[in-house]
């Protein structure tokens, strides 16, 4: 399973937020830093409303939503890439997630004490974009001296690695995210096995505080720090920012979803941001999501984007995708405008598809085959 790693500094709401996400208290949240050592790992649900509407149809009797894993990693402070705090093991826990979720202090609070001294957060992603890139020229000075000799003897293998390293480092030097390089298909497979930590995908949670909520959401850019944050991460990497209040969501977690909804909407919002943060996580993976349905559950299934069906069918078993004949579809949509699955068969929205065909999210699937 794909992992998301939630980073930032000391003290910005990193394991409040996990606590948030994951529905638990796994996460010691406490006002100083490094109260997280050892990652926190936590299964999250990803909210796909999609499932109550589609069980209603087919009357079934259970739900069961589609997970992504998220991993809370210790803070990290100015000089992690040369060991400082806890640096080489903050890295090394980076480098084993798919994703990351860079956790952005944009509230004041002088309860809560920020590591620098003050809420500055172009400041801290920086920061923490600059040990990334450090840790990787360090990790590709290295790779690229146990190549030289086997591409100078002749290795194309090896050769190829130290051309790939020197396109590399300039563009991190010059403070740029390896994520911003662009590469041939084949270059890119290679390049992958560098392991770059700044190659990794990020989303930005701009962390409010609980009074800002409201207006931050209905408005992000009338929130200072929140516009300044949006305008860095769609001009540096071309990131998404969303607009979270941690504290807000870890109180919700002991409610129902009836007593949280009623809580949000006395505040005068509908979401505090946590679920628009998984679901962006999850597209930030690469996965899509397609359902099935019948009396006895309704269930989304997670699949690449691009995956086609047999694949999509390997999902469910293997036995599916070994002898996967056809896949019955209709979209969402069309099965939720036709009212019922023999109504959208009447209509012309319900196809036959082969092992060719790219699963669409939203697609819902009743697959043949023998084995």
């Amino acid at each position: 399973m794909l992992k998301a790693g939630i980073v930032g500094l000391p003290n910005v709401g990193k394991s409040t937020l996990f606590n948030a996400v994951t529905r638990t208290r796994k996460a010691e949240a406490a006002n100083y830093p490094f109260c997280t050592i050892d990652p926190n790992v936590g299964m999250v649900m990803v909210p796909d409303d999609r499932l109550a509407v589609l069980s209603k149809i087919s009357g079934s009797n259970k739900l069961v939503p589609t997970a992504i894993e998220f991993v809370d990693i210790a803070g990290l402070v100015e000089g992690a890439s040369e060991g400082a705090g806890l640096g080489n093991k903050f890295l090394a826990n980076i480098r084993e997630t798919d994703a990351i979720v860079q956790v952005v202090r944009c509230f004041e609070n002088d309860d809560i004490i920020h590591e620098l001294g003050s809420v500055n957060p172009i400041r801290d992603i920086e920061i923490i974009n600059a040990e990334l890139i450090l840790a990787d020229m360090a990790a590709l000075e290295k790779r690229r001296s146990s190549r030289e000799k086997k591409a100078k003897s002749g290795d194309k293998e090896s050769k190829k690695e130290v051309e790939l390293i020197d396109i590399i480092m300039p563009h991190l030097d010059a403070g740029k995210p390896a994520l911003t390089l662009d590469f041939s298909s084949e270059d890119a497979e290679i390049v992958k096995g560098f392991f770059l930590l700044s190659s990794k995908r990020t989303i930005y949670a701009c962390n409010v505080s609980e009074d800002e909520l409201a207006g931050a959401t209905e408005n992000p850019d009338s929130h200072p720090q929140v516009a300044l944050v949006r305008k860095f991460a769609a001009e540096h990497s071309g990131a998404e920012a969303v607009v979270i209040s941690a504290r807000i969501e870890e109180e919700l977690s002991d409610l129902s979803p009836e007593e949280s909804a009623e809580f949000l909407a006395d505040m005068g919002v509908k979401d505090s941001g946590v679920s628009g943060l998984i679901r962006g996580v999850y597209h930030l993976l690469g996965l899509r999501t397609y359902l099935t349905t019948g009396v006895q559950e309704t269930r989304a299934w997670t699949i690449t984007a691009g995956d086609k069906a047999p694949a999509a069918a390997g999902v469910i078993h293997t036995d599916f995708e070994r002898g996967f004949i056809a896949a019955e579809v209709v979209h969402y949509d069309d099965l939720v405008a036709a009212g019922t699955k023999s109504a959208a068969k009447e209509a012309g929205k319900v196809r036959i598809e082969g092992k060719e065909y790219v699963v669409k999210d939203g697609d819902v699937i009743e697959f043949r085959f023998n084995v």
